[in-house]
């Protein structure tokens, strides 16, 4: 297989190829610092305001999807068989985007310095067609931030756009543009640099983990939702970069009888529908992990690979029983995820070695499932608690239990004493499940910092977990959530 030596890119109805591609260079400064297009602004820079969000399209099972992502923390070698359209590109001879005129409609803008973000989150919204509810719209611009006119006419500026089949340019150029980008899906890896520097987006599974395991020193990037911030916040130099998004393999998310499998690079926006129909919590905390704009760039495998003890997927994928397996150039290993984690900052992964996939057991018919997420927002916040719950029972006995917490540890930990003391708890007895509740205090011995408290961290954790055995046992006043009757 030939190597290609260039991005390449649909902009504008035009194929753009740029063969000099510095690794760290993210989209928002090439929008800005090159091509001179300055909608997009420079806000948080780092992928929490919404301010830089510009429109990423790509052909995604014969459909040409629009997903809208944040271009200060994506990297240029990301955009390499995509379309990227910015607020710049939406007027069409002097005549606004029908999501522009209805901000204007709505007074939607004021001091405009976040409006740019909101039009390219309103115009993701508006290519998916239908009349998205108001729950709809707000999930969906959850990822931008506006301190001016407040949200009410944002939304009414999304009523009024979105109500039926989208009848934009782009629309109307679907075809042209599918053509286009089915072009640039010329099967070749990329490598734009030299040995001493560079940014590769291999399309092959082999020669990805050949180069991963032939450069250990390389920084490997996914969705760049972590990384993006080791560049622009932390200001680290990154002089080889390795993308895991070209390999189409990597995409695959399979939802058979009894597991999901989920390639490494799947993002959260591929995956939720598959993992979602595990379990109503899982679909839930899906719902409030980040916003539209990571879960469009953002992975369950980085998520699992960068070893945060605040990630909100692993407690839940290792009280489930996840399995994860790892490929260092030609051979592959497997371990339970929970194993992963050995210590803060450090994972069971040698140099080169990549995360290569997650397989996620589905409930068997005397499995019960909760997950919870406590955040000090409730939208895009990062977890000050993450709690992962599953349940083996035997009528209203509990045969066995595994636990897995989140920011209670260096690590995603389970709780060993507290799984011990669950064995045959009943539910109809309360007073049997203090011991287990107790037993968190021992397992887990949390740090303060500035998201909560140790004493908040243990006294939440016992609460969920007496949360989760009241909603099993069916006790008065324990939520039935409207998210478990949707989705289970």
């Amino acid at each position: 297989m030939t190597t290609r030596a260039s991005i390449r890119f649909l902009r504008n109805g035009q194929i753009v190829e740029l063969t000099h591609v510095p690794p760290m260079r993210t989209v928002l400064d090439y929008l800005r610092l090159e091509e001179g297009s300055r909608g997009a602004k420079e806000g948080c820079n780092e992928g929490d305001c919404g301010a830089c969000t510009v429109a990423l399209g790509s052909l995604k099972n014969g459909k040409l999807v629009y997903e809208p992502v944040n271009a200060c923390i994506l990297l240029v070698g990301q955009l390499d068989g995509k379309e990227l359209v910015t607020v710049d590109d939406l007027a069409d001879a002097g005549t606004l985007h029908p999501v522009q005129q209805a901000l204007v409609d709505t007074h939607g803008s004021q001091c405009g310095f976040c409006t740019p973000g909101f039009v390219m989150s309103l115009f993701t919204l508006y290519q998916q067609g239908g009349a998205p509810t108001r729950d709809e719209i707000t999930t969906h611009i959850a990822g931008n931030l506006c301190r001016c006119t407040g949200y009410r006419p944002i939304i009414e500026a999304a009523q009024a756009c979105c109500t039926g089949k989208a009848a934009d340019r782009w629309a109307k150029g679907a075809k042209e543009a599918m053509r286009q980008l089915a072009g640039l899906e010329d099967g070749k890896d990329v490598f734009v640099g030299s040995a001493e520097g560079f940014i590769a987006r291999p399309a092959q599974a082999a020669t990805l983990a050949r180069l991963a395991a032939g450069n250990p020193d390389a920084t490997i990037v996914s969705g760049a939702t972590d990384v993006g911030l080791w560049i622009t916040k932390q200001m680290r130099v990154l002089p080889k970069i390795i993308l895991t998004g070209g390999v189409k393999d990597l995409h695959a998310v399979e939802s058979g009888n009894d597991r999901v499998t989920l390639g490494a690079a799947a993002t959260y926006a591929e995956a939720t529908a598959a993992l979602s129909s595990i379990d109503a919590d899982v679909a839930e905390v899906l719902r409030r992990l980040g916003s539209a704009q990571v879960r469009a760039s953002g992975t369950v495998g980085g998520n699992i690979a960068n070893g945060s003890p605040i990630g909100d997927t692993p407690p839940m994928l290792i009280a489930l029983g996840a399995t994860l397996t790892l490929r260092h150039g030609d051979s592959e290993r497997s371990m339970a995820l929970e194993d992963f984690f050995i210590a803060y900052g450090r994972q069971d992964r040698k140099p080169g070695e990549l995360v290569w996939r997650i397989d996620v057991p589905k409930l068997k018919a005397n499995e019960a499932f909760r997950a919870y997420k406590i955040s000090k927002r409730f939208d895009q916040d990062i977890s000050a608690v993450m709690a992962g719950f599953k349940f083996t029972l035997d009528g209203r006995t509990i045969l066995s239990a595994r636990i897995a917490f989140g920011g209670m540890a260096a690590t995603p930990k389970r709780g060993a004493l507290t799984e011990a003391a669950l064995q045959g708890v009943f539910l109809d007895q309360s007073a049997t499940w203090d011991a287990a509740i107790a037993a968190l205090a021992n397992d887990f011995q949390p740090i303060s910092d500035m998201r909560a408290s140790a004493a908040y961290r243990i006294e939440v954790a016992q609460g969920l977990l007496r949360k989760a055995l009241m909603e099993l046992a069916g006790a008065a006043g324990t939520r039935v959530l409207a998210h478990r009757k949707a989705v289970a």
